[in-house]
């Protein structure tokens, strides 16, 4: 339970995000919590694939903004 707390409060997005905006989620199943491999949009009540723009067949728990990826310093 504690990974499941842990994962959801990395995941702060209240409510709906913004329309038309590219989130990251973290979806939960029979198994636990996972983040999906690619950006999601909400759109109209449902959450999307941003890239492919179909319907997530997953239980969204969480959103959050995308995070900055940082390359390695030479």
């Amino acid at each position: 339970m504690a990974t499941r707390d842990r994962r959801l409060a990395e995941f702060d997005g209240a409510g709906e995000p913004p329309p038309g905006l590219p989130v990251e989620v973290l979806c939960e199943d029979h198994s636990g919590t996972y983040q999906l491999p690619f950006a999601c949009r909400y759109v109209e009540g449902r959450w999307q694939n941003d890239a492919a723009g179909v319907a997530v067949e997953a239980t969204v728990i969480g959103w959050r903004l995308p995070r900055v990826k940082h390359t390695g310093a030479a």
